[in-house]
């Protein structure tokens, strides 16, 4: 029958695709054109993310572009599932609609979730509560390219410098034009993208966006392997989304040397990804960011930007009862009300010297505040919705930067370096956190002490221009990142499946680390390979207390959250900083031009990440959960005419654990295909498939129980088109 079923989505799937191969073959006697011009020896392509404006060629951290030629062509649809193909990068292969607002991240070089930052247009796009990255906030019909710097960059952004950057730049207005598109695939999964861009005169331009992106789902607990049939429960059902955005982008010129810009946005996003229908989630988001870019003279300038964002997040978790009479029957466990904010500004000034062998300088200073709370309401496991404890907190971390860049080049060797400083002090202050019985009853409040550390992170980058075309590269660096305020301030869980206890006394992780590269850029194209080193000491992580040696703190803990009978060993989990983390590996990249018909892309990572030391029950010098050891992606695309293209995508994801040493995931490959036509100068169409074969497999994850096997992406077909007036 699977068989049968899966013959009937490729027939469907082929039949999609007649209609285009007919207009591509249609076209046949066009003059043949060579591909999309990528530039790709890449000399004149600026890096916006390294906050200097740095050309691609003179990059001593491992960097990658994503072009909208590389967006348009990959047959992912979301941008977390096309940035899992670039090397480096560990994110499964569920996206992200399909996952818990709180697991929406990203993990980079094995370092572990939440331990990078994300920009959109150079502010800082990592939630404020979880650490985590909402992609809902830019979808493809939004972003014009990706940058994506591996490396610590601490000494430019501070917090979430540890793995890198990556700087998602979005459209802006090129002429007072009209933009729809609009996609639909299986699962009834369905996408509608509107703009207009308005060129008032050269001193102010706009640009208002909407979207709209829904989705029936797909089951993502593993129907087949190990647990299956049994990790299915009554009430659970597809992970069904509904998001929204709306952007308004302002740019303006006050005066003749100063360029400025205004964006407001707001989104929504609810969904099922607890699995049960009685449980949904929902976010809600606003924000605001301003900023201005002064030249005060010909190798001088100054730049300052302010940005507030405010969210309200409503989540519940569902289960399945097993108390008599309503056992087998799914009810709402805990719901958790979280509201936060964050206000930060930025100062840099820029000066271009050329002299005595110094290039460049710039100075900055930098500020942010995250101010959250987080109300938990256990509730009865019968069903009934009594509330059986209640954990409440509230808090904030402020982050101070003052950072220092130099850029120099040798006069009498091609050799250039960037040397770079900043010194962050961080506080956090969690004035109020109390746990309380029934209904928050015989509150027991704690007096949580203030936490701050000032460190510095300092950084040198060195690039040897052994020819036009071949660089040598490397990095040396010093990173640190605070807890998540969801670590320090959410404690949920339930007698059924175990709690998760805050530690509001958490500090910030420090990295050190260095990496050697090079790249070779040719008329054709460019190939990539960096080896790196990674060590993160004081790793925050959450462990179970399992042993009798943690008796005494699972039993105080529980008591602390209403259960003074405790909660049983196995059952208690609890964050900490006692764990080391060493990462090493290697990663490549590759693209070819082979001639005007053909181009090949190609990208591998071998990645050992383990534990060096830990006082928990994690085994050390075993690979860590979460991080396939060997990954690899590959993509064949053809030309057929000027106007189209097709592309055809293999992804490779080697053995892995989902917990460290246990639960293990088998190796998958899994092919896509990408079609694209421009029908006319102002509308295009495209047709894609991810995971042509239907393949049924387990993607990798990090969990502790089988029950949290995830099935990868099934066959989704998708179809669309774009239209320019």
């Amino acid at each position: 029958m699977c068989k049968n079923l899966r013959n009937e989505w490729l027939q469907r799937f082929a039949h999609a695709l007649i209609p285009l191969f007919l207009l591509l073959t249609g076209h046949a006697w066009a003059q043949i054109a060579p591909p999309p011009n990528y530039d790709q020896k890449l000399n004149d392509m600026v890096v916006n993310a390294t906050r200097s404006g740095t050309p691609l060629d003179e990059m001593s951290l491992n960097t990658t572009i994503l072009t909208k030629e590389v967006l348009e062509s990959s047959p992912d649809q979301t941008i977390d599932q096309v940035l899992k193909n670039v090397p480096g990068v560990f994110l499964n292969d569920v996206p992200y609609y399909q996952k818990d607002p709180t697991g929406q991240s990203i993990n980079v070089r094995g370092l572990g979730y939440g331990r990078t930052l994300v920009l959109i247009d150079g502010l800082p796009a990592n939630d404020a509560f979880y650490g985590t990255v909402q992609w809902n906030l830019v979808p493809m019909s939004s972003i014009e390219s990706v940058e994506f710097v591996r490396g610590g960059v601490s000494s430019l952004y501070g917090n979430y410098g540890m793995g890198g950057v990556i700087n998602i730049n979005t459209k802006t207005p090129k002429n007072s034009s009209q933009d729809v598109s609009a996609s639909i695939g299986s699962f009834g999964t369905g996408n509608v993208a509107a703009s207009k861009d308005l060129i008032v005169s050269d001193a102010m331009q706009m640009r208002l966006s909407a979207d709209y992106f829904s989705s029936e789902g797909f089951q993502n607990y593993a129907t087949i392997y190990p647990g299956s049939p049994s990790n299915i429960k009554n009430g659970m059902g597809t992970d069904t989304v509904k998001n929204s955005n709306v952007r308004l982008q302002n740019y303006f010129k006050p005066t003749q040397d100063t360029n400025a810009f205004l964006r407001l946005g707001y989104s929504t996003m609810a969904d099922l990804s607890t699995n049960y229908a009685i449980a949904p989630n929902l976010i809600q988001t606003a924000d605001v960011a301003a900023g201005s870019t002064t030249k005060l003279s010909e190798d001088k300038k100054a730049q300052v930007n302010i940005y507030y964002q405010n969210t309200n997040f409503y989540k519940q978790s569902g289960s399945t009862s097993t108390a008599v009479p309503n056992k087998n029957q799914p009810y709402i466990n805990a719901n958790y009300t979280d509201p936060y904010s964050t206000l930060g500004a930025s100062a840099q000034y820029t000066h271009d010297l050329k002299i005595a062998g110094i290039d460049q300088y710039i100075v900055g200073v930098d500020v942010r505040n995250i101010s959250a709370s987080n109300l938990t309401n256990n509730l009865n496991s019968n069903g009934s919705g009594a509330v059986t404890s209640v954990n409440y907190a509230q808090g904030q971390q402020n982050f101070y930067g003052l950072l220092g860049q130099l850029k120099s080049s040798a006069s009498s060797i091609p050799l250039e370096a960037t040397l770079g400083a900043r010194l962050d002090a961080w506080t956090s202050q969690t004035p109020t956190l109390y746990n309380a019985g029934a209904n928050g009853a015989n509150p027991l409040y704690q007096a949580i002490p203030n936490k701050s550390k000032t460190q510095l992170s300092p950084s040198l980058g060195l690039v040897y221009k052994a020819t036009d075309d071949l660089n040598l590269r490397t990095a040396a660096y010093q990173a640190f990142h605070a807890p998540s305020m969801n670590n320090t301030l959410r404690s949920y869980g339930s007698t059924s499946g175990g709690y998760f206890f805050a530690n509001p006394n958490l500090t910030p992780e420090t990295m050190t680390g260095y990496e050697l590269g090079t790249d070779y850029r040719w008329k054709q194209g460019f190939a990539q390979i960096t080896a790196f080193n990674n060590y993160i000491q004081n790793a925050i992580t959450s462990y179970n207390l399992s042993t009798s040696s943690d008796l005494a703190l699972a039993n105080s803990l529980c008591a602390s959250a209403g259960n003074p009978q405790g909660c049983g060993l196995g059952k208690v989990n609890y964050y900490t900083n006692q764990q080391n983390l060493l990462s090493r590996g290697i990663e490549f990249q590759y693209h070819q031009d082979v001639n005007a018909n053909w181009a090949l892309d190609g990208g591998y990572s071998y990645t050992r990440t383990v534990l060096t030391w830990s006082a928990t029950t994690d085994p050390t010098n075993t690979q860590v959960g979460g991080v396939p050891m060997n990954m690899a992606n590959a993509a064949i695309t053809y030309y057929p005419v000027p106007q189209a293209s097709m592309t055809t995508t293999v992804r490779y994801v080697g053995n892995s654990w989902m917990a460290t040493g246990s639960l293990p995931v088998p190796a998958y490959a899994v092919v896509g295909l990408k079609a694209n036509y421009q029908v006319t100068p102002q509308a295009s169409v495209f047709a894609s498939v991810v995971n042509l074969f239907n393949r049924q497999y387990v993607t990798f994850n990090i969990a502790s129980q089988a029950t949290a096997y995830q099935a990868g992406m099934p066959q989704a077909i998708t179809v669309g088109a774009r239209v320019t007036f």
